[in-house]
């Protein structure tokens, strides 16, 4: 299926494809305070329909996830970086999807404030 998806404002819109029956709740200081569900896809599921240019990114700690942003409305739509095999990865933040019945999906919870 594909899911369209956008910031707050619209200035970051992107479509992304693939089966959503799970989200991940992570409890790691940014993902606490961000709020997101996240969606993991391999990233040449995710399609940007606006220019990258829109974006800003924000990495902490290792530098090793590019979380990325809205510079004008602040919304974090997805995240960008690699799994343990070395695949291209993106975290969808499914809270930016359309038409996403967010009450029907299952929720893992993700230790990554111990990491």
């Amino acid at each position: 299926m594909i899911y369209k998806g956008s910031c707050h404002c619209g200035r970051i819109a992107f479509e992304v494809e693939g089966e959503l029956t799970q989200v991940m709740d992570c409890n790691c200081s940014i993902c606490t305070r961000k709020g997101v569900l996240m969606w993991f896809v391999p990233r040449d599921k995710l399609r940007l329909l606006t220019p990258e240019e829109n974006m800003s990114t924000y990495t902490f700690n290792t530098h090793t996830i590019k979380h990325r942003f809205c510079p004008t409305c602040g919304i974090h739509p997805f995240g960008e970086g690699t799994d343990p095999q070395g695949h291209a990865m993106a975290a969808i933040n499914v809270r930016c999807l359309e038409g996403v019945k967010l009450a029907s999906l299952p929720v893992k919870h993700f230790d990554g404030r111990s990491r």
